[in-house]
């Protein structure tokens, strides 16, 4: 284990437990990591590694932009995703992405099912389906606080970086 992977465990862990918390990624976490970083590879391994490393950066930005720029996600999960990207590198970003996808369904799920008036949100969906099996359509209602419902995505981005670390056996840029 290197000081990049020190660093990306110790990045991972305060921005899951402030994610958790309070719900956000501070920039007070993310730019010194990034400058950190950005030092690191130009020292260890030269301009090929600190472009690599911004290569890295912009390919993890590029993945969570479009949905930032959507109102989905919040600036902190693009930013932590190209830090990690700056990190390890993008074919280790990429595969992150992968197991962030995977996870973030899973927590979405997770949220959708333990949340207050699931039992009424799954009736409403099966009337409707019983309803369009009799040849009836019944609208179905979402209440406005179903659009608000939010989760720390920085959760399933870290547990993708963690997973991308444990399984995938990517070294660094």
């Amino acid at each position: 284990m290197n000081i990049i992977d020190i660093l990306l465990c110790v990045v991972l862990v305060i921005c899951v437990l402030t994610d958790l918390k309070e719900r956000r990624i501070y920039n007070k976490v993310i730019y010194p990591s990034l400058l950190l970083t950005l030092f690191i590879h130009l020292f260890s391994t030269g301009w090929e590694g600190l472009l690599s490393s911004i290569f890295g950066f912009f390919v993890g930005m590029g993945l969570l932009l479009i949905p930032y720029l959507l109102g989905g996600i919040g600036a902190g999960d693009v930013k932590l995703l190209a830090l990690i990207g700056a990190m390890k590198g993008t074919v280790f970003v990429l595969i992150t992405a992968l197991y962030m996808a995977l996870l973030g369904g899973l927590l979405a799920l997770f949220v959708l099912l333990f949340r207050r008036g699931v039992l009424a949100r799954i009736k409403t969906i099966l009337y409707s389906l019983s309803g369009i099996r009799q040849g009836v359509k019944i609208p179905l209602t979402i209440a406005k606080e179903d659009y608000k419902a939010t989760y720390p995505y920085g959760v399933a981005i870290a547990g993708g970086a963690l997973l991308s670390f444990f399984l995938s056996g990517v070294s660094l840029v």
